[in-house]
């Protein structure tokens, strides 16, 4: 069996891999933002690209989130493969209109004439003392518009699989950063590969308790399952990575296996994630669950600057280890 080669990627480096791949296989895709074109994009995810591809497929733009967003749907209409990115994804709630009414269901509303195979993909979350206004968890805003797909990386090698499967993808798809995930490292395949965006991904094998988590929170959990192996709990991790769908067949096996849950997320507790995901479970496998479904959600506050308050606002390891012992007691 060949030997499998790989070169070792930081996430921003991957992500601009993937990117850079499409835009040489299709010319039809393009970048679309601010910043995106000499400076880089703010996270260097488009780093050279101007000079390679050109002023015409990395379009440096104004401050006008409603508008170049707008200005991507319409090429995706007439062809065009637009990738936007949000300089930071709070920014985009400037573009909600755009995104929510054009974005999202313009396919229906026209009949199918037009497909809007836009990607819309930037940094968001809680990261390190950026304040309220940069620390935003976009994901809650638009789980509930038709037509979307939401997907979130948390690693090397899924970013940039979901990357080149949503440039790819004819539905509308909003891929989800993480700020503070940009810099971690992994050793990646060398030959092209996707990933699924309607797959979630089997982290660790357990019996006791299915805990899904995506993004950042996968680390924390993944923190936090070394401390419950050591008191002799048996933790299955999962990370969704679909936001909508939801990949209800993973997580259902999962469930029909260890007949408890725990969800851990960086989104608010209030109409985020956890809320829908709890909801999807209880309506399809209540028989199969042997207690309450646990959530562990950021606070519903905005997010603070003082580092030490915007510790506590996000959920941390501990929590996860308290919330797996009294859900599934004490061993």
């Amino acid at each position: 069996m060949p030997r499998l080669l790989r070169h070792e990627l930081l996430m921003f480096e991957a992500l601009r891999e993937g990117l850079g791949e499409e835009m040489e296989r299709d010319p039809n895709v393009c970048v679309i933002g601010e910043d995106v074109g000499d400076y880089g994009g703010s996270y260097k995810v488009t780093k050279g690209f101007s000079e390679k591809f050109g002023s015409w497929r990395v379009l440096d733009t104004p401050i006008a989130e409603n508008s170049f967003t707008g200005m991507a749907i319409g090429a995706a209409m007439t062809g065009l493969r637009p990738v936007v990115e949000g300089m930071n994804m709070g920014f985009l709630l400037l573009a909600y209109n755009q995104i929510a009414n054009n974005c999202g269901m313009l396919h229906y509303t026209s009949g199918g004439q037009f497909t809007i195979p836009v990607v819309i993909r930037g940094p968001g979350g809680v990261g390190r003392q950026l304040g309220a206004e940069h620390s935003q968890r976009l994901e809650s805003y638009f789980q509930s518009v038709p037509g979307l797909q939401m997907v979130a990386c948390s690693t090397p090698y899924n970013a940039k699989g979901l990357m080149k499967a949503a440039i790819r993808c004819e539905n509308p798809v909003i891929l989800y950063e993480h700020v503070l995930l940009y810099n971690l490292k992994e050793k990646i395949p060398d030959e092209e590969y996707t990933c699924c965006l309607e797959e979630a991904e089997m982290v660790r094998p357990g019996t006791d308790i299915t805990i899904l988590t995506y993004s950042r929170m996968r680390y924390h959990v993944t923190q936090a399952a070394k401390t419950l192996v050591d008191r002799g709990y048996d933790p299955e991790i999962i990370d969704i990575r679909s936001l909508k769908p939801f990949d209800m067949y993973t997580i259902g096996e999962s469930v029909k296996k260890t007949h408890r849950v725990l969800i851990v997320e960086e989104c608010m507790r209030t109409g985020g994630i956890g809320a829908s995901l709890r909801s999807a479970i209880m309506e399809s496998f209540w028989d199969e669950l042997d207690g309450p479904i646990g959530c562990l959600s950021s606070q519903d506050v905005p997010t603070p600057y003082s580092g030490p308050l915007e510790e506590l606002t996000v959920v941390q390891p501990h929590q996860i280890v308290t919330a797996v012992e009294n859900l599934c007691g004490k061993k």
